[in-house]
């Protein structure tokens, strides 16, 4: 049996969001080294603040500030910080109810190790060296022993107020194809496309997935398709994609390869993107290493009848 295939990926998206009133004060505070809640209508101080009352669902806009320093309410200890956490050694995640507020608020705690953390212990804000209106700006907490801080009664009110965030969303995970996309790709290789078929439906589908989807049972009956195809749909891509050097306008289709009953997606080129469609008969043209179909070009051929690729729609 050979070797299943595996390797790294990474998904990584930066998600970019503009703030509201609530929002932008807390993060603004935070650059300037203060802490705001906002006080609900029977009198509870919301921190982190929000903009609509969680109860009654009435908008909240009555600012107050808070003391950096609090009360641990729960823990965990982290024995392996991930890449982008706010310490690099081990630490301990804590809900610090700040005093003055009547929630806790998530972050970090610098503590030698977890016998020096416990609920009920009292900590205060470290902020970081530099601050730009971000939830980074408290850098963690940290244990002490002094008497509570002092808010100065800020209002919420600033200058060059924060109204927008950029938040990086990133997944890190090991990829591993599986026994029959293994053999896809391989093919691919030997620039050979190779599916699998049903022995129930009897159809073929490329990229196999071990499995018929219409019918639930194992598939290992390999079977080589195409290498041309038709295009069934396709969409014309407009914006640019980072890190990828193909410039807009370009078209993205799915194409039924001779042979399969299942669409896969590939890229056209060879054509001016407004001459591409539907019934377009196709042959792919291989990456420079000659490992997987970098696109797809007419072939030249008649396009194909609607009633052969309907069904692949």
């Amino acid at each position: 049996m050979p070797e299943v295939l595996k390797a790294p990926l990474v998904v990584e998206f930066p998600f970019t969001r503009s703030l509201g009133p609530v929002q932008s004060a807390f993060l603004t505070g935070l650059r300037e080294q203060v802490v705001l809640g906002v006080r609900t209508a029977d009198g509870h101080t919301l921190v982190p603040p929000v903009e609509y009352d969680p109860v009654t669902a009435e908008e909240l806009r009555d600012l107050v500030e808070v003391a950096p320093t609090g009360t641990v309410t729960t823990w965990a200890w982290n024995h392996e910080p991930r890449r982008g956490q706010p310490l690099a050694t081990p630490f301990a995640w804590v809900l610090v109810r700040l005093d003055g507020a009547d929630t806790a608020l998530l972050h970090a705690l610098d503590a030698p190790g977890p016998d020096a953390v416990r609920t009920g212990m009292r900590v205060r804000v470290r902020w970081a060296a530099e601050r730009s209106g971000a939830i980074t700006d408290i850098a963690c907490f940290e244990p002490y022993d002094g008497e509570p801080g002092e808010p100065a009664g800020h209002d919420g009110r600033f200058e060059d107020m924060v109204t927008g965030i950029v938040a990086p969303a990133r997944l890190d995970y090991v990829y591993s194809p599986g026994r029959a996309q293994t053999a896809y790709i391989a093919g691919l290789a030997e620039r050979r496309t190779v599916g699998e078929r049903c022995p129930s439906c009897r159809k073929v589908y490329v990229p196999s997935r071990g499995a018929c989807p219409t019918c639930g049972v194992a598939t290992s009956e390999r079977v080589e398709v195409g290498p041309r195809g038709t295009v069934t749909t396709y969409c014309i891509v407009n914006i640019k994609a980072k890190n990828l050097d193909i410039e807009v306008p370009y078209v993205y289709a799915h194409i039924a390869l001779d042979g399969a009953d299942l669409a896969l997606h590939g890229r056209i080129g060879g054509i001016p993107y407004d001459e591409v469609r539907m019934g377009l008969r196709v042959e792919p043209v291989w990456s420079k290493d000659g490992r997987y179909p970098d696109h797809y070009r007419p072939t030249g051929e008649p396009d194909a009848d609607y009633e052969t690729y309907k069904e692949m729609l």
